[in-house]
């Protein structure tokens, strides 16, 4: 590790509002992405990513150059509570999870990380990352084809809507193959963008109308799909306007389904925070410390829940930004924070994302939860574990069947189901089967 450390330590000047800039440039596709899949308001999820970086950094005393905003993991329990209970009530849901975290902070504090690898390892968090992708590949088709998350109803002709989802698929894919320097940090960014470019031009062609003549929407009678891409609204919005914060309402469900989804994101904490030391050369497990820095992240992720945006998290792209252009100047991040709540009072920035087109998600969707899925494998294949001996074969097997599966617990008003119940019965599990006897 580099014995520099001038160059890491939080020196807050005006000359780094650029670079800020660019962090939050790097973050930004990502970070509205979260709002925009699960119905909720771009403009807060700018505002908690702000403010919650803030925290973070005071609670780890301005020493970890990493930003916060929306996480990926929480993506399949925020749909899903919306649906069923509503914006208010999922985010009680997600504020308890934040709340997990500030738990287990203190647990490592007081018995060391290890009680986190012995009570939740590998064979349990690997499994529960790949539920949370593959629950939600259902979404991700449903949308690239044109038709809403569950498939209920059409809202762009399939022939359409499977061109704007290729495109969209295809660029996000060779940005991530191809891409040099800045370009290879933002593919969903680029993917959104070019998705959005092909969607102007089949409306400004007259290609998808001509598409839409030659589709049957099967029981739909006279259905006629409206444009691609409306600036109506944008025209309407106001350039200043206060983010729609939306406060929880309680909600003992809603809980009890998305607590059990913060252990695997909670877990791969540690990679991050290895990751951005090993990027600037400093032990972050020692100073601040671990415990610290969890801390920070479960504090700024029930503060964002609370005004009713998604859950944060450390993001690998800003952590790649900071390694291509050696800024490790945590206050760099203080720059980005304060750009991202800047934007979040600009109006017309939560409208413009709201005309992106539901292919355009779709098609970036199926490669998000597909990558999750394969993140969740990866934690396996790391730990080496042998996953043919019968005791980590009935954990997996068990996770996979009842969270992909949809199983559902109801005892009166409590009930649990799909991820969060598949967490549950893994950590169990692990907990109380007898090890495996050394050959």
């Amino acid at each position: 590790m580099s014995n520099d450390t001038t160059n890491t330590e939080y020196r807050f000047r005006l000359g780094d509002g650029l670079l800020g800039a660019q962090m939050l440039f790097v973050a930004f596709g990502a970070l509205v992405l979260v709002p925009i899949l699960t119905g909720l308001d771009s403009n807060v999820a700018l505002f908690t990513a702000g403010a919650g970086t803030l925290l973070f950094q005071i609670i780890t005393k301005g020493k970890v150059p990493v930003f916060l905003a929306s996480s990926f993991a929480f993506i399949a329990p925020i749909i899903y509570g919306v649906q069923t209970w509503g914006i208010p009530a999922t985010m009680c849901g997600l504020t308890a999870a934040g709340l997990l975290y500030v738990v287990l902070s203190f647990l490592v504090r007081f018995f060391g990380s290890e009680i986190l690898h012995r009570i939740l390892p590998p064979i349990v968090t690997g499994p529960v990352i790949m539920v949370i992708g593959l629950v939600l590949a259902p979404v991700a088709v449903h949308m690239a084809m044109g038709r809403t998350g569950d498939g209920s109803a059409w809202l762009v002709p399939e022939p359409t809507a499977m061109i704007i989802g290729g495109v969209a698929l295809i660029a996000t894919m060779l940005t991530s193959l191809l891409g040099k320097g800045w370009f290879k940090l933002i593919p969903i960014l680029i993917g959104i963008i070019a998705g959005y470019l092909a969607s102007l031009l089949m409306d400004i062609s007259g290609l998808s109308a001509t598409l839409q003549a030659s589709f049957d929407p099967g029981t739909l009678q006279n259905w006629t799909a409206p444009a691609l891409i409306s600036m109506e609204p944008v025209a309407k919005s106001p350039w200043f306007a206060m983010p729609n914060f939306t406060f929880p309402e309680w909600n003992w469900a809603a809980i009890l389904f998305i607590v059990p989804v913060a252990i695997a994101p909670a877990i791969e904490h540690f990679g991050d925070v290895l990751a951005i030391g090993s990027i600037s050369g400093k032990d972050y497990i020692k100073d601040p410390g671990i415990e610290n820095t969890m801390l920070g992240d479960g504090v700024a992720t029930s503060l964002a829940s609370f005004l009713g945006g998604p859950p944060n998290t450390t993001y690998s792209e800003v952590s790649g930004a900071v390694a291509l252009t050696k800024s490790f100047n945590p206050a760099i991040m203080t720059w980005a924070a304060l750009c991202a709540i800047f934007l979040s009072f600009v109006g017309k920035v939560g409208a413009i994302l709201a005309t992106i087109p539901v292919p355009v998600m779709g098609g970036i969707m199926i490669l998000l939860f597909g990558m999750i899925t394969v993140v969740g494998i990866n934690t396996l294949v790391k730990s080496g574990r042998d996953l043919t001996t019968p005791r980590n074969l009935i954990i997996v097997a068990v996770i996979l069947v009842c969270g992909i599966g949809g199983m559902k617990f109801s005892a009166g008003s409590f009930g649990i189901e799909k991820i969060g119940l598949a967490a549950i019965l893994g950590l169990i599990l692990n907990l109380i089967l007898p090890p495996e006897k050394e050959a």
